[in-house]
């Protein structure tokens, strides 16, 4: 009888059990809030008393959720359309771009993602105060700043993901569509756009719920009237303790998750991040 490979058997049971564990990790504490929104009690304890849906009524009556919520996918809507219009330009000229200081140039732009949130926040605080005692412009606690603000953190996504995508792209067949006659927006709109639109579709998308989720950049930036809804949620934790979080963090979840899965259903995002 031919030997049997236990140890080929044994290694891939144990790299699935490895990327199981992984999985849990992340998703579990994502089951935990959904199930404690349903909980009856105020105050969390287990096991839970009985399950009820009127967390979800709380957090519908509660004026700074829905203000919040408004707020954030304002700025959110506003920040993704401009960081993704600058990012894509600036993914077209440092791929296409025949010219020194490239990676110089795209190491400044990824910046933002190696830096801490707070840490940005304080400097965007501080460069804007300067701002303000310079030319007597206020830019701290105005929907301007905290917008300009947001599309520094959708610069870099778009960058990365457009430029992944275009890498992908032959420059010959833009080359064939000039040489054909067609002008360079032409070729642009008409060539490279629609075969870069993988990556530029899954860069809003990451651009949006970078800016729709941000909390430590907001936290210091933000104004009154203007605060977003993770800004809310933590104001609410200051004063209150009970499953009404979890029924906002809960449909927030459900939200982005529908709309990652509708634009997956147009764009296979998981060709363009990975």
């Amino acid at each position: 009888m031919g030997g049997f490979n236990t140890g080929g058997f044994g290694r891939a049971w144990l790299w699935r059990g490895g990327v199981g564990a992984v999985f849990a990790l992340v998703l579990l504490p994502m089951f935990a809030v959904f199930w404690l929104s349903f909980f009856d009690q105020e105050i969390v304890s287990f096991p839970p008393e009985g399950y009820t849906l009127r967390w979800y009524v709380n957090a519908w009556d509660k004026r700074q959720f829905s203000r919040g919520f408004v707020n954030s996918l304002e700025i959110a809507l506003i920040a993704a359309s401009i960081g993704v219009t600058l990012g894509t330009a600036a993914s077209v000229a440092l791929v296409r771009g025949g010219w020194r200081g490239r990676g110089l140039i795209t190491g400044l732009l990824l910046s933002p993602l190696a830096i801490p949130g707070v840490v940005l926040g304080t400097g965007l605080y501080v460069f804007f105060v300067e701002v303000d005692n310079v030319i007597d412009f206020q830019i701290v606690a105005t929907l301007p700043g905290l917008i300009a603000a947001h599309v520094l953190l959708t610069i870099p996504w778009t960058v990365r993901l457009v430029t992944a995508s275009l890498i992908g792209v032959p420059a010959s067949v833009e080359e064939a569509a000039a040489n054909l006659g067609a002008r360079p927006f032409t070729v642009f709109r008409r060539v490279t756009l629609p075969m870069m639109r993988a990556g530029v579709v899954a860069a809003a998308l990451f651009s949006f719920i970078q800016s729709f989720e941000n909390l430590e950049l907001t936290l210091l930036l933000t104004g009154p009237g203007r605060s977003t809804l993770p800004v809310e949620m933590l104001n609410y934790l200051n004063f209150r303790v009970d499953p009404t979080l979890a029924a906002v963090a809960t449909v927030q979840i459900v939200l982005i998750g529908a709309l990652m899965l509708i634009t997956d259903r147009f764009v296979n995002i998981s060709k363009v991040v990975s």
